[in-house]
């Protein structure tokens, strides 16, 4: 008899809290999300408090037997590392415990590779493993000779584990040379978009607070949305309108994490900044997590380190609906949640009055003999008021400055 059926992967995880750490029972258990989003079962978790890491081991010794006792017990594919282990630390963890090890970084990075769907989006995902494996080829350990697959070794495939590091490098500057083609080729659609003129809004937040469901709701459409760590990976753009005219493009992009790893940072650094020429920001946080307040901070410390914190920004609680009390520490905010009927009314007239705060007021007469151009303008305009005036149309709302424009042809 042929088993087809995959044998799901047993994983034990580890994390090591440093004097004065306060997110670490957190982020433990973050990384049981995320191993069970890459398909593992969590058997068990061991935690250690310690002044320093380990240099050789990562964790003491006491722990280390404890770990591998539940290994022999309890047939253990693969130890989790809730931190970022050098090169040395993960052979000897492996040479020790005679099972794979991987960190928490990898673990990142085979999730995106598990998830990754476009053409660009692979190469990302196989640039940023290379990139992580490279240093790592010095020593002959499980982790180099895996030839069952399994988590942590997604993406590039079993032979570029083997490849030596000139291969490695290699392979580097060819994804390298790639996406530079690719980021020509989005850096015209992205000019096209804003000589277009159309008012352009970005979605961020920490990864499952919702994006993809915001999104559906504004445009009516179906784009992927799940109960799920990294749902959305590649940058996805629709366009959709405002009261009868205005027109608006949506970006929803890949959602942030604690220790984003460096290698995916640097790999989607041009996905990322599809949100750097928004007119505005919608950062969409999980009212219902408990670790809201610390998603929030994560997001904001990124946004920093890419440059973009100045860009306008408005924070929409989301999931309001599943939590008693919500204590909002952004402004301006909302409270929402996307599952409620009435949410894209909600967020219509949300979006309207903070265009409204970016633009400026403007007073227009449209003469009945140019009405017919009138089409032209419509889409960069919110309209407030129009009467007909004897001959004439008499406009009145908001029009962004960049778009003012677009009205002098109407002025005498």
């Amino acid at each position: 008899m042929i088993e087809t059926e995959k044998k799901q992967e047993r994983v034990l995880l580890v994390g090591v809290a440093l004097q004065g750490e306060v997110n670490f029972d957190s982020s433990l258990l973050e990384l049981a999300s995320l191993a069970k989003t890459a398909g593992a079962e969590v058997v068990g978790s061991y935690s250690q408090k310690r002044e320093g890491y380990d240099s050789k081991t990562f964790i003491g010794s006491g722990k280390l037997d404890e770990i591998a006792a539940q290994i022999d017990c309890d047939e253990i594919d693969t130890l989790i590392v809730n931190n970022r282990l050098t090169p040395r630390q993960n052979l000897n963890l492996e040479r020790i415990l005679g099972i794979k090890v991987i960190d928490r970084m990898q673990l990142i990075l085979d999730i995106f590779a598990m998830r990754a769907r476009s053409h660009e989006g692979r190469m990302q995902v196989h640039l940023a493993q290379l990139r992580y494996l490279l240093p790592r080829l010095g020593g002959q350990g499980i982790m180099l000779s895996r030839q069952a697959g399994g988590i942590g070794s997604r993406g590039p495939g079993e032979s570029q584990l083997e490849l030596n590091r000139r291969s490695i490098r290699k392979q580097i500057h060819e994804i390298e040379q790639q996406l530079k083609k690719v980021e020509k080729n989005r850096k015209v659609v992205r000019d096209k978009r804003l000589q277009s003129g159309v008012f352009k809004i970005g979605l961020i937040g920490y990864t499952n607070a919702g994006k993809s469901t915001i999104m559906n709701v504004l445009t009516q459409t179906s784009q992927y949305a799940a109960d799920e760590l990294f749902a959305t990976l590649d940058a996805t753009t629709k366009q959709f309108k405002l009261q009868e005219h205005f027109q608006v493009t949506l970006t929803d992009t890949v959602g942030f994490i604690q220790d984003l790893p460096t290698e995916l940072v640097s790999s989607f650094k041009s996905t990322l900044e599809e949100n750097r020429h928004m007119d505005l920001l919608l950062h969409v946080i999980d009212a219902s997590d408990e670790n809201h307040a610390l998603h929030e901070r994560v997001v904001l410390d990124i946004l920093k380190d890419l440059d973009m914190a100045d860009i306008p920004c408005l924070t929409l609680y989301n999931k309001s609906d599943l939590v008693a009390n919500v204590t909002p520490t952004q402004i301006p905010h909302v409270l929402i949640s996307a599952k409620d009927p009435s949410a894209n009314e909600i967020l219509q007239e949300i979006l309207l009055d903070k265009i409204k705060d970016l633009a400026e007021p403007f007073r227009l007469r449209i003469p009945l003999s140019k009405a017919y151009q009138f089409h032209q303008i419509s889409p960069f305009l919110l309209i407030e008021k129009r009467d007909y005036v004897d001959d004439e149309e008499e406009l009145s709302g908001f029009v962004m400055l960049a778009n003012h424009w677009r009205l002098e042809a109407f002025y005498d």
